[in-house]
C-alpha cells in the first residue's frame, strides 16, 4: 500500500507545493484526502479501475479547490465523494454553475463531468463504505472533521486542518501512519485550529502512533524546504518517528511474514513548480 503526497502546503500553492491532497493507493481502493490543488495529479497515478473515495475534511478554499479539477478526468469506475453529516450541501454548491461544471444534466449547465458522482454524508460510526471508517469532528473553524481508516490491516489516521482537541487522541490512537496538519513553526494562540510540529508530535507520543508525517504547511511560514526540515526536526526531538512531507514523496507500507511489524520505506521526488 502506498501514499503518495499530491500537495503538502496550506493557505495556497507555492515553489514549496501545491495546497492538501492525498492518495491512498490501498489493494482494492484508492482513497483520495482532501481535493487541493495538488488533485491535478490524480491521474498520474490512478491507472487501474478500482473504486475512489474522495474525503473531503472540511471547505476552507485550500481544500476544495481542486473540485474545478474535476473535469480533466474521465474515471470510468465513477467517484465517490465522502463528507461530514451535513456537508453535502457545501458540495452542492461549490460543484455546479456558477462556480464550476456541475455533477447532473440540467437546462442551466454547459455540461456536466464525465463520469458519476456519488455523494455520501458520513456519520462518525458508520456502515456506509465497503471498508472501516470513522468521521471524527475535530476543532477547526467552521466545523473539521479527521478521518480514520482501515485498510489491508493498518490503521491510517488523517487531520485535516485541526488545532489539538480532545478527539484528535481517538482519531490518532495507535495508528500506523498519522498524517497531521503542521501550519505553524512555533506554538500560538490559535483561534482557526492550527498545529507546531511539537504539538503534532506530543499528540502522535501519548496516542502510541507507529509514524507521523507532518503535511499543510503554511505556505506563507514554511517558505523553503528547509524550514519544512526544521520543523521534522524539532518534532524529531518529542517523537523520533516523524516525516516531513514534500509534494510527490511516497510511503510504502510493506508486512513481512506473519508478523505485524510494518516497515516504512519512503522515496521523495522535490520538483519545481512553474
Amino acid at each position: 500500500m502506498k501514499i503518495i503526497f499530491l500537495g503538502t502546503n496550506g493557505w495556497y500553492t507555492s515553489p514549496t507545493g501545491n495546497t492538501a491532497c492525498v492518495l491512498i493507493d490501498s489493494k482494492n481502493y484508492y482513497v483520495v484526502l482532501d481535493a487541493g490543488n495538488g488533485i491535478y495529479k490524480l491521474d498520474k497515478y490512478i491507472k487501474e479501475d478500482k473504486p475512489i473515495y474522495l474525503f473531503v475534511s472540511h471547505f476552507h478554499i485550500d481544500h476544495v479547490s481542486g473540485f474545478h479539477t474535476l473535469a480533466k478526468f474521465n474515471f470510468s469506475q465513477g467517484l465517490n465523494v465522502c463528507v461530514a453529516e451535513g456537508r453535502k450541501k457545501d458540495f452542492d454548491i461549490l460543484v455546479n454553475p456558477p462556480y464550476t461544471i456541475g455533477i447532473k444534466h440540467k437546462p442551466e449547465n454547459i455540461g456536466k463531468l464525465p463520469y458519476n458522482v456519488r455523494v455520501h454524508e458520513l456519520m462518525e460510526k458508520n456502515d456506509k463504505l465497503p471498508f472501516p471508517v470513522s468521521c471524527i469532528e475535530l476543532f477547526h473553524a467552521y466545523k473539521g472533521h479527521g478521518y480514520r481508516f482501515k485498510l489491508e490491516d493498518k490503521i491510517i489516521a488523517y487531520s485535516g486542518d485541526t488545532g489539538i482537541c480532545e478527539n484528535s487522541v481517538r482519531l490518532a490512537k495507535d495508528a500506523d501512519v498519522l498524517i497531521h496538519e503542521c501550519s505553524y513553526d512555533l506554538p500560538r494562540d490559535d483561534p482557526w485550529g492550527h498545529v507546531d510540529p511539537t504539538s503534532a508530535a506530543r499528540l502522535a507520543k501519548k496516542a502510541n502512533v507507529k509514524k507521523l508525517v507532518l503535511t499543510h504547511f503554511d505556505a506563507s511560514i514554511y517558505t523553503t524546504f528547509e524550514k519544512r526540515e526544521n520543523a521534522e526536526k524539532i518534532a524529531q526531538k518529542v517523537f523520533p518517528n516523524t516525516l516531513a512531507a514534500k509534494d510527490d514523496m511516497a510511503i510504502t507500507l510493506f508486512r513481512y511474514g506473519i508478523g505485524t511489524d510494518t516497515t516504512i520505506r519512503v522515496r521523495y521526488r522535490c520538483v519545481e513548480l512553474l
